[in-house]
């Protein structure tokens, strides 16, 4: 499962098309810097007789409590809102961006009493769902104060489960209402593969169910499943992290391979830089650093795996040195090549894709004061590390290479300084027990 955020329109949207009676029609317009304002009113008459809600729809939470809620504007007023902030910088917490996405919807009158909190997430064991009569801004601690129903896998709630477990608090005018939207949302969160939907406020009015603000992942990974049901899906980045052309390109390149590409830049002006082999080598690698304290340089997140090519590793390494060597650091750069023992991956040609990247940049790479520490084990790793080692001369650059006698993370204390760097003495040897296509034995 890889559940990916998605922006409220989008979830509103796909919940619009699958709800049906249970709740108000979700009603909205989606904002962007190509919106043509001209044409709205025209596509969507309520713009204009209807009192409205403008907000961001960039994956920030407590909109409200940020002041980027406007409620009750008119047309006029929610396009000069919408233009007093797009494309300007908003500090959210830590991060700074720019606003560039906004969501206009219908204004609704409401008691706040009619308000309530709705959530399903999923996780190992099946979904939970929780639900307070307490909704808005000033929900406080749903944890501690929503009730909660477990859905063990592949089993539906009933709607007495829904009633007995999850509105004991509602009053009898809303609670027949209330149970058939949960349970129609919890179908449709099943069917369209979502792995978390919150909503809060759910406005309960007598006759009928207002969805107002929405927060939504969806398992990407079901898409070849729930293509036709989603439509297009846009995966927004977090705010404060706009996509760069780099990472697009890596996105690019690992849609039209069979191998698994991935690039997050997490700060570019980092010292720490990690180009590691294997999903769960990644993981471990970044939570490695973070441990010793490198937590504040870390500069990406990524992986390469499921055997790429000596082009693809080369594509994907000159990506990664272009994004490392823009600028110069004080106290130098480091550059982590890691990686556990491969299963199938060929190790010798995945190095040799590197190698050649490295050669490209190695002007930069002088400039930069840059440390290179590698280690890594598989099929024909040896020949592997034996071109790295032969590149390392070449340079003009530390190059520190370790293979299997080495833990898998070791060399991330060394380069950061946390222990020695040992010597290790070179060795000739068979590079394994069996040899990939394009493996080279050794002399």
């Amino acid at each position: 499962m890889s559940a990916k955020a998605i922006q409220e329109a989008t979830g509103k949207r796909l919940l619009g098309e699958r709800l049906g009676e249970v709740a108000a029609p979700c009603r909205f317009v989606a904002i962007s810097q190509d919106t043509d304002w001209a044409q709205l009113p025209t596509l969507h008459p309520w713009l204009l007789t209807e009192k409205l809600v403008v907000k961001p729809d960039q994956l920030i939470k407590r909109r409200g409590k940020l002041g980027l809620i406007a409620v009750g504007v008119n047309f006029k007023d929610a396009q000069e809102w919408v233009a007093l902030r797009m494309n300007k910088d908003q500090k959210v917490g830590k991060a700074l961006g720019k606003l560039r996405k906004f969501i206009i919807e219908p204004f609704v009158p409401h008691e706040f009493t009619e308000e309530a909190y709705v959530c399903i997430y999923s996780h190992r064991k099946g979904d939970t769902i929780l639900f307070t009569t307490e909704g808005g801004v000033d929900v406080g601690d749903v944890d501690a104060k929503a009730l909660k129903l477990e859905v063990p896998i592949e089993t539906n709630p009933t709607d007495e489960e829904i009633t007995s477990t999850l509105l004991r608090d509602v009053d009898s005018t809303r609670k027949q209402r209330t149970c058939a939207f949960i349970s129609a949302l919890y179908k449709t969160y099943v069917d369209l593969y979502f792995t978390y939907l919150e909503i809060n406020p759910l406005v309960v009015t007598a006759t009928t169910v207002y969805i107002l603000d929405l927060a939504a992942k969806l398992d990407s990974t079901a898409e070849f499943m729930a293509k036709t049901a989603w439509g297009e899906i846009e995966y927004p980045p977090p705010f404060g992290r706009d996509a760069t052309p780099e990472e697009a390109y890596i996105a690019d390149l690992d849609s039209k391979s069979g191998a698994s590409l991935k690039l997050t830049v997490l700060n570019e002006k980092g010292r720490i830089w990690t180009m590691v082999a294997g999903g769960g080598a990644s993981v471990i690698y970044s939570d490695t650093i973070c441990e010793l304290g490198g937590a504040s340089e870390l500069a990406n997140y990524g992986e390469y795996s499921g055997a790429p090519s000596e082009q693809q590793t080369y594509e994907y390494a000159k990506t990664l040195l272009s994004l490392m060597t823009k600028e110069v650091h004080p106290m130098g750069k480091v550059l982590i090549i890691g990686g556990g023992i491969a299963n199938f991956t060929n190790v010798a040609a995945t190095f040799k894709g590197i190698v050649k990247a490295l050669r490209e940049f190695q002007t930069k790479l002088q400039e930069g004061n840059i440390r290179i520490y590698v280690r890594r084990a598989g099929p024909n790793y040896q020949e592997g590390l034996r071109v790295m080692r032969d590149v390392g001369r070449t340079l003009g650059i530390p190059v520190h290479v370790f293979g299997n006698e080495t833990h898998m993370t070791a060399i991330v204390a060394m380069a950061l300084e946390k222990r020695a760097v040992p010597e290790i003495p070179e060795t000739e040897t068979h590079t394994a027990n069996f040899l990939l296509p394009g493996g080279q034995a050794a002399a």
